[in-house]
């Protein structure tokens, strides 16, 4: 079976950032996108979901390159000063190029 390359883009963010996210990766070119709660800890503490101001999500967006590093880089100028955000890509392999 031929696959074929995009970038995985996964951004884990405090919840409360969900709403710009979503518009931030639909106005920089992405075709679609996945939300996932999720818990977790790191450097700014633990997030446990115990109460809204602490949820988390995951966002994954699958995209071609150019539209990974436009969302990645607006993520980091925008976000990263203020608020408990990750982001990493990784490649994959894909079996219907024209949905990303």
């Amino acid at each position: 079976m031929k696959t074929h390359p995009r970038k995985l883009l996964i951004v884990i963010a405090e919840a409360a950032l969900e709403r710009q996210l979503v518009a931030d990766v639909k106005r920089l070119g992405a075709h679609g996108y996945t939300v996932i709660d999720v818990r977790g800890g790191g450097a700014r503490g633990d997030r446990n979901a115990d109460w809204d101001a602490d949820r988390s999500i995951q966002m994954e967006v699958i995209c071609d390159d150019a539209v990974a590093e436009a969302i990645a880089e607006h993520i980091h100028l925008t976000y990263f000063d203020d608020y408990a955000v990750t982001v990493f890509i990784t490649e994959v392999g894909v079996l219907r190029p024209a949905k990303f």
